[in-house]
């Protein structure tokens, strides 16, 4: 974990240090020795570019678009900006459906037009990767979010893959405790799916919500808990989401893709307000349904992930990275620098300061806040002093 967080904060660095390797390297004794020292150095300026040109990146999309404000939209800027910036050649393919066999066929189309780097956002790539990892092992696998539980029972991951997950649960527990100390009692939580990612966040945002009313002394906080079983909003979420904010529920953790246009949508219509999911969706929230709607948004470090790895690659250091999933999540008492994190745009105020993020951040790091992220029970087994009105699916 700290060798992916110094590779992330290394990249911004890559330049400066290739160009002062030599002044940090001890002088030689002869000057026979400094020019070939000088030699060594610029063989491995030009091998740089090289290895880099001998890369290409293609990402394939989900079942979304680059458009989403989401889990696509940031893996596709994440990896474009990287390209770009390092002389990468790279694209994206976008399946015909949401199905396994769409998903191969892509992956396949990029390898057949010489991409050698797969990028894959999303849970959804399981069983694609099982159909092609293997069969192309010249080929690198990054995948996003693809866990151990996406894959069929006892598939070992190929040398050629790796993947990261994240623990949503603790960005999840940081947002339901930053709503109650913002003095929001009336919680929702509209997950998409209930898939593992999903569960841990909904999970993680009861827990913190009891957390936050615990230690404030509250015991009239209470907090409807549903999934939309889809990805994306429609008419039937939106009423769902329309009775919650009429019967007096305030905000809202809209988690899952494109679903979160229904929460918003409702909240829109009374005042409402939502929380942000995977990214800071604030943008798309506030610019489409009203400004001041989006209090905070979970993060998960897509762009840091993206990042880190497509720079192993250059580097040629895949190796050390391959054939593993890795579970990413507090690496520092610096929120800024973690793998899950609340938007820097969150609405702080005296209830709930920047200071006292810091702090709750410096507490799960330290190990004095615990979250569970055990999704075996349900989200009420988690509630000790709110109440969670738990819906099951919407549709």
């Amino acid at each position: 974990m700290k060798k992916l967080l110094s590779l992330l904060l290394a990249v911004s660095m890559v330049c400066i240090m290739m160009a002062g390797c030599a002044k940090k390297d001890a002088a030689p004794a002869a000057s026979d020795e400094k020019e070939s020292a000088a030699t060594a150095e610029e063989g491995e300026a030009e091998a740089a570019p090289a290895a880099a040109a001998d890369i290409s990146v293609a990402m394939i999309t989900d079942y979304g678009d680059i458009t989403d404000q989401s889990f696509n939209q940031t893996t596709y800027e994440a990896c474009k900006a990287f390209c770009d910036a390092n002389g990468v050649k790279f694209t994206y393919y976008k399946p015909a459906s949401d199905s396994d066999e769409d998903r191969i066929a892509m992956i396949e189309s990029a390898i057949d037009e010489g991409y050698n780097v797969v990028v894959m956002p999303g849970y959804a790539f399981g069983k694609a990767i099982e159909a092609t990892a293997e069969n192309y092992s010249d080929v690198t696998f990054i995948a996003l979010d693809v866990s151990a539980g996406d894959f069929s029972e006892g598939y070992q991951i190929p040398a050629n893959l790796y993947s990261a997950v994240y623990q949503e649960e603790l960005c999840g527990y940081m947002a339901g405790y930053a709503a109650v100390k913002l003095g929001y009692k009336n919680l929702g939580f509209l997950g998409g799916m209930a898939v593992p990612a999903v569960q841990r966040y909904g999970y993680g945002f009861v827990q913190g919500a009891d957390a936050a009313a615990s230690a404030a002394g509250l015991t009239d906080v209470t907090l409807k808990y549903a999934y939309g079983n889809q990805f994306y909003g429609d008419a039937d979420i939106t009423a769902a989401m329309d009775t919650w904010y009429a019967g007096g529920v305030e905000i809202v953790f809209a988690c899952g893709g494109g679903i979160f246009t229904s929460a918003a949508e409702a909240a829109a219509k009374v005042g409402g307000k939502v929380i942000g999911v995977d990214v800071d969706q604030k943008g798309i929230i506030d610019g489409t349904y009203g400004d001041g709607m989006t209090v905070t948004s979970a993060m998960k470090g897509l762009a840091a992930t993206v990042n880190t790895m497509l720079q192993v690659v250059v580097d040629g250091k895949f190796a050390e990275y391959g054939g593993k999933i890795d579970t990413l999540g507090l690496v520092s008492e610096n929120p800024e620098e973690n793998y899950v994190q609340l938007a820097t745009s969150t609405q702080f105020a005296d209830g709930f300061t920047e200071d006292d993020y810091k702090a709750l951040v410096a507490d799960m790091f330290n190990g004095k806040v615990t979250v569970s992220n055990d999704i075996t029970k349900a989200a009420a087994d988690y509630a000790t002093v709110i109440t969670v009105d738990d819906q099951g699916n919407i549709k």
